[in-house]
């Protein structure tokens, strides 16, 4: 028996989803662009290189077999995959690319905006937009093409480890969650675990506070950081930050986790050795790779007024195509000819399953989805849910200096260390951002 669930996310992506509860589909590769006849002439041999980002084990490796495939159905186009791992952030990556001379042809493109402004990317083929129900725009361009609609964070959690320490239902607000975390300690399991080790996982608890306490209300807060009219000193991200760090002084999160890497966290879960883990549905892979009988559930944190905020608002990230790329025509075709193979129903169907993706193309796309995800798209479904983005995906007037991120992440893990938070740490914070606002007002 099979059961079919539609779902609409009109609000984020102006598309359906229409997942399968139950059953099993089975793909296989079709080589979508590879001669039928074979009197052909022989195609032109181009090559150019791609660029993602590799911290997620699961969608580096979904990104992997797209390419693989691609280049199975078209020998004469050759990809050089420059992706590497490694705990560098990934905009540290580009611009050391950028730096030495190995921008990539495509490329995953996350700082839309630095990069647009800087003239390394170009406006996306139409060819592309073609494709998508809704790309958004940069100073009404195009420079983009989402690769998955936003992902929200929550909690992935043990339910044996919430069965052991007597918890019986997702927390309806804040102070819940806590109760939660209080009761799981007491039981002598580690509530979360954290990957302190990659600078990009920081990025996750700390913008849930920022979500909760600063951008649910107020969506232009960093233009006005900006303009020098709200301060990180103010009571807002002062809460934010002051219960980011309750997180760690009161035991909650693991003694080890600046040794701890992104892609250990699945492990310390699957292994008993903490019972939470804070991620996106990204993580549903690797969790069920590590051991598929794992049991587990997933929710989103409740803020302290009992709402639901999620990163879940459109952005510009997306593949990109280089400026130089866009002038090569040859490279400018073949690099086409890959998005709209990447998008095709039966190759995107493949990815969007591999990473428990949302779709972002006019085409319905079905897949079979988990519980989890289901979940998740419950969630993103609820006219309830309020849908924001982290600080460091706003755009125009309301990008933050993209130099100020990392900056930040690094600030907190030194108050962390120091075991001590204060407002002082938020006004270093407030001269941070408005010195980068010079440097980059001057350097342009």
């Amino acid at each position: 028996m099979k059961k079919t669930v539609a779902l609409s996310i009109s609000s984020v992506l102006a598309l359906s989803l229409i997942l399968s509860a139950c059953g099993s589909s089975k793909d296989s590769t079709t080589d979508t662009n590879a001669s039928t006849a074979s009197n052909e002439p022989a195609k032109k041999e181009v090559s150019f290189s791609i660029g993602y980002a590799t911290g997620d084990p699961a969608t580096k490796q979904a990104m992997a077999d797209a390419v693989a495939a691609f280049t199975k159905a078209n020998p004469n186009i050759k990809i050089n995959d420059l992706s590497e791992g490694g705990s560098m952030a990934y905009l540290d990556w580009l611009k050391t690319k950028e730096a030495v001379g190995e921008f990539p042809d495509l490329v995953e493109m996350r700082d839309t905006q630095l990069f647009a402004e800087a003239g390394k990317i170009a406006e996306a083929p139409q060819a592309w937009l073609d494709l998508l129900a809704d790309a958004p725009t940069f100073n009404d361009k195009h420079y983009t093409a989402p690769i998955v609609g936003t992902f929200p964070q929550g909690i992935i959690y043990s339910k044996k480890a919430y069965e052991n320490a007597g918890v019986t239902a997702e927390p309806k607000t804040y102070d819940e969650f806590l109760a939660i975390q209080e009761k799981l300690k007491a039981s002598g399991i580690t509530p979360l675990t954290f990957g302190g080790k990659d600078i990009f996982h920081w990025g996750f608890w700390i913008n849930k506070f920022f979500m909760d306490d600063m951008f649910a209300d107020d969506p232009n807060w960093n233009s006005k950081r900006t303009k020098g009219e709200v301060s990180f000193t103010d009571a807002a991200p002062l809460q934010a930050m002051t219960d980011f760090t309750d997180l760690f002084t009161k035991g909650y999160i693991e003694k080890g986790w600046a040794s701890t890497a992104d892609n250990q966290t699945a492990s310390m879960l699957v292994t008993g050795k903490a019972a939470q883990l804070f991620s996106g549905p990204w993580m549903f892979a690797q969790i069920t790779q590590a051991d598929p009988s794992f049991d587990y559930g997933w929710y989103p944190v409740p803020d302290r007024k009992g709402r639901i905020v999620v990163n879940g608002a459109n952005s510009l990230q997306g593949w990109a195509i280089s400026t130089a790329a866009n002038q090569d025509a040859d490279k400018q075709a073949a690099i086409t000819e890959f998005v709209k193979f990447f998008f095709s129903k039966e190759q995107y169907t493949k990815f969007l399953q591999a990473v428990n993706g949302i779709p972002t193309t006019k085409e319905t796309i079905t897949y079979e989805a988990s519980p989890q995800m289901a979940r998740v798209l419950e969630v993103m479904n609820d006219p309830n849910t309020i849908k924001t983005l982290m600080i460091n995906s706003f755009w125009g007037e309301d990008q933050m200096p993209t130099q100020w991120r990392n900056w930040f992440y690094k600030l907190a893990q030194e108050w962390l260390t120091k075991g001590s938070f204060s407002s002082d740490y938020m006004k270093k914070a407030d001269a941070e951002w408005d010195a980068n606002v010079k440097a980059n007002a001057a350097a342009k």
